[in-house]
């Protein structure tokens, strides 16, 4: 069921201090816009890699999820990986039978690709938030 991983979410408390830090320390040459998602409340980047994407992601507002991370990591840090699957519906009927914990009410919404999303929750997946997202259709 798990398909390519598509992106590594990182957190930030600035998304252009990040992007500084992976064109010029790391060489990356291909960074998008950075854009607002008010629904989840961040403001997000991605950083082109070769083979995947880092996801740079920003608190937007006073009560964005992101907020409790960086209270915890004041500089940012790896907040999640994102796993492509053909079907998010089927995935999470699939992870809710295998016992998974679904973060939320467990209902797909619209991510940073325009595409559905779910998380599952850190606890059932070795420590790490884990996010799928259904491929996006001009990729098949």
């Amino acid at each position: 069921m798990i398909g390519r991983l598509n992106h590594i979410g990182v957190a930030t408390p600035s998304i252009e201090a990040s992007v500084a830090l992976y064109r010029d320390l790391l060489g990356a040459t291909s960074a998008g816009e950075p854009f607002d998602l008010p629904a989840q409340g961040v403001r997000v980047c991605f950083i082109d890699l070769p083979n995947s994407q880092i996801e740079l992601i920003e608190p937007l507002g006073d009560d964005s999820p992101i907020h409790g991370f960086l209270a915890k990591n004041h500089k940012g840090g790896q907040h999640h990986v994102c796993f492509e699957v053909e079907d998010i519906l089927a995935a999470r009927d699939a992870m809710r039978a295998k016992g998974a914990t679904l973060l939320g009410t467990g209902e797909p919404r619209i991510g940073a690709h325009g595409t559905p999303i779910l998380f599952l929750h850190p606890k059932d997946m070795g420590g790490v938030l884990v996010e799928l997202m259904e491929t996006p259709k001009e990729a098949h």
